[in-house]
């Protein structure tokens, strides 16, 4: 079963972000708060854990478009071929925020990530999960949890959500309610900006 692990947003406690870190590295998977919906994801490096998230959710691992959670901006380069400085300056402006970018993909993408052409990024306001990758030191992999409901596409209450899903994932984090609207994903992978997705994030940074 899941451990249910609280930790606030607010001031995140090293501890606690250190339990996960190490079930991360161990190849576990975790369900963790953003500044939009609750995420799925485990470390990119993975296999294992990828594989594993991919038959929670359906699908072949080769065919899941699934971005990558990171602490900040510093390392895009490890994964992202060199981007022009208009395309940086969105990012600079947008994030952290409620966005998913798709950016061009270069040759060090993880293996299980090799035949991607581009890669999306995030990195939400949320302290608790840039916490989390930064003392992992590479970004998680993220997708959304998603609900049966008709009428509410995503589960806010971190406790129905450690109902559900405990046992499927090894951690759940609660950060508190979560939102019912996910990130707004945005394509710069082209010659020009294309919303793909029309999500939390306000489109005036374009």
């Amino acid at each position: 079963m899941a451990e249910f692990i609280k930790i606030y947003n607010d001031n995140p406690n090293p501890k606690e972000i250190k339990r996960v870190v190490d079930v991360l590295r161990k190849g576990g998977v975790i369900i963790y708060p953003t500044d939009t919906v609750y995420g799925l994801g485990c470390d990119i490096t993975k296999s294992r854990a990828l594989e594993k998230i991919a038959r929670i959710k359906g699908i072949k691992l080769e065919k899941a478009n699934w971005s990558f959670i990171c602490a900040d901006l510093s390392n895009l380069s490890d994964y992202v071929r060199q981007i022009d400085t208009p395309t940086f300056k969105i990012l600079k402006r947008a994030l952290p925020g409620p966005y998913t970018f798709i950016l061009p993909g270069n040759n060090n993408l993880p293996k299980d990530f090799k035949k991607k052409k581009t890669v999306g990024i995030r990195v939400p306001e949320n302290n608790i999960v840039r916490a989390i990758v930064e003392s992992l030191g590479n970004p998680i992999v993220s997708t959304s949890i998603h609900d049966e409901d008709e009428v509410i596409e995503y589960t806010t209450d971190p406790e129905l959500i450690h109902e559900k899903w405990k046992n499927l994932v090894d951690i759940v984090i609660d950060g508190g309610y979560g939102h019912n609207v996910p990130s707004t994903v945005i394509d710069l992978s082209g010659s020009e900006p294309l919303v793909v997705r029309e999500g939390k994030g306000s489109l005036d940074i374009l």
